[in-house]
């Protein structure tokens, strides 16, 4: 009898930016941790305080290069105009029966670098190379299907299609 335990795995991906293919010289991609700014709201007549989300922090990752690259460094050192970044990985799930699905993975990004390396050398080492940047807007896919989509400047946060800040917008007149 097989088990119905399913796990997902994620080995690889491929980066892009402005559409442009970089295959092979991204050693290493850190995307955003999405960090939810939480605010105190304490009362009298309250045993305790909480804690209510408040907003979300700023998305920031970073992108360790394998290499200099002049062409990606052209795109990264103009601080006043945003990249488009997409990551693309292939998420497999396994069971006791081996591998039983393979579905697309797809992270979608607008994005300013902040910080864009020069270098770090060392005799008979590979070079290394750090990018971070910010990002405004965020949009994760599995298998064509939106996992989550943030846009910072439009006041849009959705998780699983549904969108969580529509009453929001209203309210403010958005």
């Amino acid at each position: 009898m097989a088990g119905k335990i399913q796990l997902n795995t994620i080995n690889n991906a491929n980066v892009y930016i402005d559409g442009n293919c970089l295959l092979g010289r991204a050693e290493e991609f850190k995307l955003p941790t999405v960090k939810f700014k939480m605010s105190d709201h304490k009362a009298v007549g309250m045993v305790g305080a909480i804690k209510l989300p408040s907003g979300i922090e700023a998305l920031e990752g970073d992108i360790k290069w394998n290499s200099f690259y002049q062409d990606v460094w052209g795109k990264l050192l103009d601080p006043f105009t945003s990249v488009q970044l997409q990551v693309r990985g292939s998420l497999e799930t396994h069971t006791s029966q081996g591998r039983i699905a393979q579905v697309p993975y797809v992270v979608y990004l607008t994005a300013s670098f902040y910080e864009v390396p020069m270098g770090d050398f060392k005799q008979n080492d590979k070079a290394e190379f750090s990018s971070k940047f910010y990002a405004t807007y965020i949009k994760q896919q599995v298998n064509g299907q939106d996992v989550l989509e943030v846009d910072a400047m439009a006041n849009i946060y959705k998780v699983n299609g549904v969108d969580k800040l529509d009453l929001y917008r209203t309210n403010i007149g958005g």
